[in-house]
């Protein structure tokens, strides 16, 4: 069995995107891995929208590369999702499953 990926604490946000940055292939193979096992919760539309209807919401603002917007637009629509609820709905269980 794959051991779960352990993310550092880090000093400042700077220090947390460089990470993300430089370890993005390894993480994306990851993901797509899991994906294609089953091994990624599957998230319906009625407990997304449950999820967001009781959790207050704060404005952030995230530069993302245009290819990820791309391949978040597509597979929310083939989940019939607007993309940035879908991307939030990521970002989620990404948190939540992190230790």
């Amino acid at each position: 069995m794959k051991q779960k990926r352990v993310i550092p604490v880090f000093k400042s946000e700077g220090e947390e995107a460089e990470w993300w940055y430089k370890n993005r292939s390894r993480l994306d193979k990851d993901f797509l891995e899991a994906a294609k096992k089953g091994e990624l919760p599957r998230l319906d539309q009625e407990t997304l929208k449950a999820r967001l209807a009781t959790t207050k919401a704060r404005v952030v603002s995230i530069r993302l590369p245009e290819s990820d917007i791309e391949l978040a637009r597509q597979q929310a629509s083939q989940k019939g999702l607007p993309y940035q609820t879908y991307i939030k709905s990521l970002l989620h269980q990404a948190l939540r499953h992190a230790k």
